[in-house]
């Protein structure tokens, strides 16, 4: 018993699977024997050892960073590690303001749906699109309803007559499943 104890241990030490970490290799935790390097304007400075390549970082007061550890031999760049995570964060935090979400509505509407609350439905379907918001409308039949389907098909094509000037379908309505569906984008 204690010596399978013993082998598991030594697993766990030995051939356990490193984390893999997004974050890059710096300075004194690159431990390649040669790195290919590049100076911080970009340009090759050949391959060398990474004591050499560390002196160098070292003498211009900047950092080596591994950039490509997969390449062979690994490929370090000489830069300023905490300006360029400054940097990064800022491109991502400005393309996350860029970036627009598109939130999809649902309005449900009924076979038998009657003149007004079809215009109340459509009102909130136009302020939907007016916010750049798409809207999915479901037409839901019931039992009887099923059989009636053109009654569901002239609602559908009356609510999307509605809401022409603002959006308009991506595809004609379709059956899914009991439900006649038909998604609207809003008009640029």
């Amino acid at each position: 018993m204690i010596f399978n104890h013993s082998l598991f241990i030594l697993y766990k030490t030995i051939w356990r699977c490193p984390t893999i970490s997004k974050e890059l290799s710096i300075n004194d935790q690159i431990k390649d024997k040669e790195l290919r390097v590049l100076s911080e304007t970009g340009e090759q400075l050949g391959i060398m050892s990474s004591r050499e390549a560390q002196a160098m970082a070292n003498s211009k007061n900047l950092d080596l960073v591994k950039i490509s550890p997969n390449a062979k031999p690994p490929v370090c760049k000489i830069m300023d590690y905490g300006k360029h995570k400054y940097e990064q964060s800022r491109k991502e935090k400005e393309a996350r303001k860029n970036q627009k979400t598109i939130t999809v509505k649902e309005i449900r509407l009924r076979p038998g749906i009657e003149a007004n609350d079809l215009n109340t439905k459509a009102n909130n379907a136009i302020k939907f699109l007016k916010k750049g918001d798409k809207v999915k409308v479901e037409l839901r039949f019931r039992g009887r309803e099923l059989g009636h389907k053109d009654i569901g098909k002239e609602v559908m094509l009356k609510f999307i007559d509605i809401v022409k000037e603002f959006g308009e379908p991506t595809k004609a309505p379709a059956f899914e499943g009991n439900n006649m569906v038909v998604i609207i984008d809003p008009k640029k």
